[in-house]
């Protein structure tokens, strides 16, 4: 039925609702069981197929967040670990230096009638000729020209320059380093000299004396440069030749100068100057 060219609305309503009065009636009486179990077939599976969709999407973001809070945990546990190995760095950095200060104030209990001033290294330049360090103690502290600089495993130098707050000490590697020494077993005399490769020399023994590898070399004390009695190095190897009038041998010292660190100053010992005698 049209009304001026255009369905009637009202009667197509009336139809949809019979027709929906109709199939509830329908499906009150079970006349629509068969229809309804082909039709609710294919629905459950789609409607399970949603839930277990659900489920896994609430599993998902249920392991996002969970992997969130792992990842902030992580974060939080890498911080303290940094912490801790921040810490554990420096305790055994001051394990470390306190066990060099024990070495330090053992040694120095062995020597006796000297004072000594603990210094620390700020600069070292052993790159040419010229082997020194820079120490962080100067006139203030009482330091000058010519102490003899130590350490619990032997001789390191001497002050060569001082500032107020700062010292130049000269290593005894230095080419310009000359130290009087002796053998500790035999007593025999020579000179300890520095060398371009680090290596000490020891020099002016007499041919008469037994060098042996192994050999301890202390300060002698002549001179006047340096306290008796202070290690200098070991015997590594002996060189004699022919028509020399004296016989050498290469000298280790027993500290490692790249890693110097720490360092005693013996401010009771002033050297002797013997040029007056020279002149006389």
């Amino acid at each position: 039925m049209r009304l001026n060219g255009r369905p009637n609305r009202f009667a197509l309503l009336m139809m949809m609702l019979g027709l929906c009065g109709l199939l509830v009636v329908l499906a009150i009486a079970g006349v629509l069981s068969p229809v309804e179990a082909v039709v609710a077939a294919p629905l459950n599976s789609l409607s399970g197929a949603f839930n277990r969709l659900s489920v896994s999407f609430n599993q998902a973001v249920d392991e996002l967040n969970n992997l969130g809070q792992l990842r902030e945990r992580i974060a939080e546990l890498e911080e303290q670990l940094a912490r801790g190995q921040i810490e554990l760095l420096q305790l055994r950095e001051a394990a470390s230096d306190y066990d060099r200060l024990v070495s330090l104030l053992s040694y120095t209990t062995t020597l006796e009638n000297q004072e000594f001033l603990t210094a620390d290294v700020i600069a070292v330049d052993q790159t040419g000729i010229v082997r020194n360090v820079i120490i962080n103690r100067g006139t203030r502290d009482g330091v000058a020209v010519g102490m003899p600089v130590t350490t619990d495993l032997g001789l390191v130098g001497r002050i060569s320059g001082v500032s107020a707050n700062a010292s130049q000490v000269q290593l005894i590697t230095d080419e310009n380093s000359a130290v009087s020494s002796r053998l500790q077993e035999t007593r025999a005399d020579g000179s300890i000299v520095g060398q371009a490769s680090g290596v000490l020399r020891l020099t002016f023994v007499d041919l008469d004396e037994e060098i042996r590898q192994g050999d301890l070399v202390i300060t002698s004390g002549l001179g006047g440069n340096f306290p008796p009695d202070i290690v200098v190095g070991q015997v590594t190897s002996v060189r004699q030749f022919e028509f020399e009038l004296f016989q050498e041998a290469q000298v280790r010292s027993l500290i490692d100068f790249q890693t110097l660190e720490l360092v005693l100053v013996i401010t009771s010992f002033q050297p002797i100057d013997l040029s007056v005698f020279d002149q006389q």
